[in-house]
């Protein structure tokens, strides 16, 4: 069973300071007009982050978004599964001399994605917002869904597609497989 829930009307509000304002936007829907912590924020915003220029807009979004006290950053950070097939060249002739690349492997990618891991939960904790980490294997979008329904996310907070031509992995997130499967917002971070 999902629940629906309506934000009242909005009413002229008398001036006051808001993160909203403080950056020159318009208050999001969740922001409650100004006032911070309201109902309306979100409790739990994933936030798919894994180090690249991007992701750090995300990080930056997010941590924008959050109220301390009242929102928990869900940090997930993806390993894709394409790294799998890294294991068949000709002088990886012997069962142990493969496996051993894979452990290797393996081992990089899990060193990688804990120091990513540990800079996003300091940033966090230096602003007084709650932090948990979700480490998952596999193809992006699928471990964003799956995270999405186990944490009961309200609001998912992902960085842009890698511009064409930068260096690094082609592994994309499939934004029309999330668009039709999460079952609550979610905002893809831009460039100011």
């Amino acid at each position: 069973m999902s629940v629906v829930r309506r934000a009242a009307p909005r009413t002229a509000q008398p001036t006051t300071w808001s993160r909203a304002a403080a950056n020159n936007r318009h208050p999001l829907p969740w922001e409650g007009g100004g006032g911070e912590g309201t109902a309306l924020s979100p409790r739990t915003l994933l936030l798919a982050h894994h180090g690249t220029p991007g992701a750090e807009q995300a990080a930056a979004l997010a941590l924008s978004l959050a109220v301390p006290g009242h929102t928990r950053i869900v940090h997930l950070y993806v390993v894709p599964d394409l790294w799998d097939g890294m294991q068949g060249d000709d002088w990886l002739n012997n069962a142990w001399t493969r496996d051993a690349f894979g452990r290797h492997v393996e081992g990089q990618l899990e060193s990688d994605a804990r120091e990513q891991m540990r800079g996003v939960a300091e940033r966090c904790a230096a602003q007084g917002i709650e932090c948990t980490q979700q480490l998952r294997y596999g193809k992006p979008a699928d471990c964003l869904l799956a995270a999405a329904r186990e944490c009961d996310a309200e609001l998912v907070v992902i960085g842009p597609p890698r511009p064409k031509g930068t260096l690094g992995l082609r592994s994309r997130m499939d934004l029309d497989r999330l668009a039709r499967g999460l079952a609550v917002p979610f905002m893809v971070a831009t460039a100011r």
